[in-house]
């Protein structure tokens, strides 16, 4: 097993430029090293293209790393996302499953190129086009981050509020695979699944046990529990959620972009007593460069 005390850092998810991160894979992990981080997971939102980029650079660190990914879902029509941790090599329905959902990704940022053009006047084709062009796993962050750049917003919140939320001239609905597909495709490559940021769904207290009672039920193993920039409040509530559905507990920093100060790579997060960290999970084979 990992070891996972208050003296070794960990870091179960992270995103690179391969996904809506702006660093690369190396650049990440460089910037994780410095940070005293001792093991690490790169995953991206719906894609593994960074894995090996990224072990790579571990190994060359003198960190252990894990493969992992971060799959869109869906429940109850919002968007939810699961983590699987130790990510097989060969994982053809994984991969399959990823493939798909990034079909949408694509048609979806196509959409939202021409709503922006025909609905705001704004260059969305051709923003739509460098995303495209650029990107592995395009997502709405991206289209945010140029609207930035272009001067058409004076923030990435703002650029959401003006341009792409509910409402407004850029937003394209979409809804992703269901729990059980997701499960399933995640099952195939790796028995450590974890719901990510459950404290974040926009779901009553029923809402979050009927979620997490659907995530057991088609094999989920754990919840993160300890987020950067989670209050006392959340972190009390979704302890006690892993308590009452025995699942494990993870914990990262959502790392996607160094100008961002309250969820730096490595920030030392401590889990509530009681629970069982996913590390206790993990067997040595599931680790490595």
């Amino acid at each position: 097993m990992i070891d996972d005390t208050a003296a070794i850092r960990v870091d179960f998810h992270t995103h690179s430029h391969f996904s809506d991160g702006v660093l690369s894979p190396t650049a990440l992990v460089a910037r994780a090293a410095d940070r005293g981080v001792a093991t690490l997971a790169l995953t991206d939102h719906d894609t593994l293209a960074g894995l090996d980029e990224a072990a790579a650079a571990c190994a060359a660190h003198g960190m252990q790393f894990l493969r992992g990914v971060e799959v869109s879902g869906s429940f109850r029509g919002q968007a939810i996302h699961i983590i699987g941790l130790g990510v097989a090599h060969d994982a053809p329905q994984l991969d399959e499953h990823i493939g798909a959902i990034n079909c949408r990704r694509r048609e979806r940022i196509g959409e939202i190129g021409e709503r922006l053009e025909k609905r705001a006047r704004l260059p969305g084709r051709e923003i739509a086009a460098r995303i495209l062009a650029a990107q592995h796993a395009p997502t709405r962050l991206h289209i945010a981050r140029e609207l930035v750049s272009g001067g058409y917003a004076d923030g990435i919140q703002h650029a959401f509020d003006r341009w792409l939320n509910r409402g407004k001239p850029g937003h394209v609905p979409i809804e992703w695979p269901g729990i059980d597909a997701t499960l399933t495709a995640l099952r195939s490559a790796t028995p450590h699944v974890v719901l990510a940021h459950p404290h974040r769904y926009r779901l009553s207290a029923g809402g979050l046990r009927t979620l997490i009672s659907n995530f057991v039920t088609a094999g989920g193993s754990g919840l993160e529990a300890s987020l950067a920039g989670m209050s006392a409040v959340d972190a009390d509530r979704i302890a006690s959620l892993c308590r009452k559905f025995r699942l494990a507990a993870s914990l990262g920093s959502d790392f996607h972009d160094p100008a961002v100060p309250w969820n730096p790579l490595g920030r030392w997060l401590k889990l509530p007593d009681g629970l069982e960290p996913i590390t206790n999970r993990f067997e040595r084979s599931h680790v490595g460069n």
